[in-house]
């Protein structure tokens, strides 16, 4: 296999006529082009140029190879135009992945205003409740929300805890009145499921609290269950993250301090790669302004009528 490499010079000596010229152009000495297409005609076992005093002539098997040598050259000018424009404006697909419970309700107004400022970008989404590997490569970015962090060589910044509390629609609420403590939720249906780690930490949560038996309806969806409660047909303990700033739902609690939290994180080899930086700092600033507009709200919007000192998180008992 020849050296890729050659192709340059073999251009060079058959566009100028001689070594020397080529040299100047290339900015070698005569001897290493000499040298480089002594090296190209070994490998490929044919003699591309004849040798004489008043420069090198092209053979009829260098006249052949030519049009191909032009062919690798302008790909090989192709690939840098295309390399330094992904370097500049950072282009290609970024792959994500996220909880099911982002992807339906937090990410998508944030990946409409990424796509209106980085058209290039292409976003690969990937709603799965699995772990995904970033260290194999599974995944260019992922939103994690975990009591843990697990994986080798992972950066990314903390945006804020996972806080669960119970919700319900404006229009349940102006039907059956605000839940303040648990003795008035065990009257209500509640919503249960949403699938993946969501299903198992409401469960538990459901358990906990003896609620199970006032489940009225399960969802084996996140997109379900919001879509259950935004309907009016029950209440259900929700992410403040996805439910808080819903203009559909009302807090009926205030949370408790959480028990997980919330990651944006990359691998280490993938951190300046310019398509996964531009994502992963464009996500970075929209989650932690969410994160603070969610905070803000938990702070200065009462949750219903309930009494401030009434409080609940997952998993853990509802005040009597």
């Amino acid at each position: 296999m020849f050296d890729w490499n050659d192709a340059r010079y073999f251009l060079a000596v058959a566009e100028s006529g001689s070594t020397l010229s080529a040299g100047r152009a290339l900015r070698v000495s005569q001897t290493t082009v000499a040298r480089r297409i002594a090296a190209l005609e070994e490998a490929l076992g044919l003699e591309l140029f004849d040798k004489r005093r008043a420069g090198y002539a092209l053979t009829p098997a260098g006249e052949t190879l030519l049009v191909e040598a032009r062919h690798v050259q302008t790909s090989a000018l192709a690939m840098a135009e295309t390399a330094a424009a992904q370097k500049r404006e950072g282009t290609g697909t970024v792959r994500l992945t996220a909880e099911e419970s982002f992807v339906v309700s937090v990410l998508p107004p944030m990946l409409r205003d990424l796509r209106d400022l980085h058209p290039g970008i292409v976003i690969e989404l990937d709603a799965s409740e699995e772990v995904r590997d970033l260290e194999a490569g599974a995944a260019d970015i992922a939103i994690r929300i975990t009591k843990k962090l697990e994986g080798g060589g992972l950066v990314g910044r903390r945006v804020g805890e996972d806080l669960w509390t119970v919700y319900c629609s404006r229009d349940y609420a102006e039907a059956h009145g605000a839940l303040r403590n648990r003795r008035e939720l065990a009257g209500h249906p509640l919503i249960g499921g949403g699938g993946g780690s969501i299903g198992r930490y409401y469960s538990a949560w459901l358990k906990d609290n003896g609620l199970e038996h006032a489940i009225a309806m399960t969802h084996g969806t996140v997109t379900g269950l919001l879509s259950a409660v935004r309907s009016g047909l029950g209440c259900a303990a929700l992410p403040c993250t996805v439910a808080e700033l819903d203009e559909a739902l009302i807090r009926c609690l205030p949370p408790a301090a959480g028990m997980r939290e919330v990651w944006l994180l990359t691998h280490e080899r993938m951190r300046h790669t310019p398509r996964v930086r531009i994502v992963l700092d464009f996500l970075g600033d929209r989650l932690l302004r969410h994160a603070r507009q969610v905070e803000a709200s938990l702070r200065e919007r009462p949750a219903g009528i309930a009494d401030a000192r009434q409080s609940v998180t997952v998993p853990a008992r509802i005040e009597e």
